[in-house]
């Protein structure tokens, strides 16, 4: 079940491999994602020391979260993977020039993970090739739908 989405991302980059990655949270932010104060837009991930982390997701604390912890609503939160994919990911970035984005972040079996996604930049003639691809199946779909009635 798909919490949030960042549909930024799949507007302007091209996504060649997914990944799911766990993440590393507090207790507050598991509850505010939980009551769906999460938002992904301006995040990114980058590698540092052998790992991933998750820079600008935004996770907006409840009020009545706690009176003794004081919430930083866009920390760094550090992906976990796999040593070998890890290694991968960062491999592509660094040698074909891939950008790693986060794109839906999803609960499986009660956790809270991660889709991440190697991506590359759209040049602004493909974003317009891809809304007119998307026009055209959705008019397709329209004329498919008038006909079955």
């Amino acid at each position: 079940m798909s919490i949030i989405q960042n549909k930024k991302a799949f507007h302007e980059y091209f996504i060649e491999d997914k990944y799911e990655a766990g993440l590393m949270l507090e207790g507050w932010e598991v509850k505010a994602i939980r009551a769906g104060r999460a938002q992904l837009k301006e995040s990114y991930v980058t590698a540092k020391d052998g790992a991933l982390f998750l820079f600008g997701a935004h996770i907006s604390p409840l009020q009545n979260a706690s009176t003794h912890i004081h919430p930083d609503p866009v920390r760094t939160r550090k992906l976990l993977l796999h040593k070998e994919e890890i290694e991968r990911i960062i491999l592509k970035v660094q040698r074909a020039g891939y950008t790693v984005m986060p794109l839906d972040m999803h609960y499986k079996a009660g956790r809270i993970k991660l889709t991440i996604g190697l991506a590359k930049g759209k040049k602004l003639h493909d974003k317009r090739a891809t809304e007119k691809e998307k026009d055209a199946k959705r008019e397709a779909d329209q004329a498919m739908k008038k006909e079955r009635r």
